[in-house]
């Protein structure tokens, strides 16, 4: 297993709010497998291009995955540290899709939420932010409202947030925000399946 660290604020000994990244993806089809990054604000900086995460383990506490990656996080261990730095509540994305002709957004497949909580699932940190939690085990530091529409409240049209079939004390949706929910069974469709990120099926090219 690979590990990327940011040892900024472990532990606490400064201002948890700065941004202290363990690692910024800014390249094209990159393929990350049982890989670890570690941090506190803004650990992954998933900024552009097609990206898949498999079978791997981030922490952080506030905003800890984002960017405009177009990108699918599978069979990933998601560790919320908020609790433990005074964070509260804690925010595991933001991502930041700005367009509605983008084809970014972050897709989350049979992964586990969990850590010290509250935590939310997101937050927008663009007009048109686009998130989906798919079989997800989420537990119980998802707070009840789920999501955040942060600095576009009155926007909120705009932004995509999906949550289907996921399991565990965190995945009760009945008090969610209002606006979450818009994509229909095709849409989500789309999203979750590897032609997201692999139209051209370059993942194939991966030595094994």
């Amino acid at each position: 297993m690979g590990a990327i660290c940011n040892t900024y604020n472990r532990p606490l000994e400064d201002d948890w709010r700065k941004q202290a990244l363990a690692a910024s993806i800014q390249g094209n089809k990159i393929f990350f497998y049982d890989c670890s990054f570690i941090s506190v604000q803004d650990t992954l900086f998933d900024c552009s291009g097609l990206h898949y995460f498999k079978n791997c383990y981030i922490e952080g506490a506030v905003d800890f995955i984002f960017g405009n990656g177009q990108s699918i996080y599978e069979d990933c261990n998601i560790n919320v540290t908020a609790w433990l730095y005074g964070a509260i509540p804690g925010y595991i994305t933001a991502q930041k899709r700005e367009w509605i002709t983008e084809s970014t957004g972050f897709v989350f497949k049979s992964c586990n939420i969990y850590g010290s909580g509250p935590a939310y699932l997101g937050r927008a940190y663009g007009p048109y932010s686009r998130v989906v939690f798919y079989e997800c085990q989420l537990s119980n530091i998802v707070v009840p409202e789920g999501w955040d529409a942060w600095n576009y409240k009155g926007q909120e049209y705009s932004i995509t947030y999906e949550e289907v079939d996921n399991y565990g004390p965190g995945s009760d949706t009945s008090m969610r925000v209002p606006w979450i929910n818009k994509l229909n069974a095709n849409e989500v469709d789309q999203l979750v399946s590897m032609s997201f990120i692999d139209a051209d099926s370059w993942l194939g090219g991966i030595p094994q």
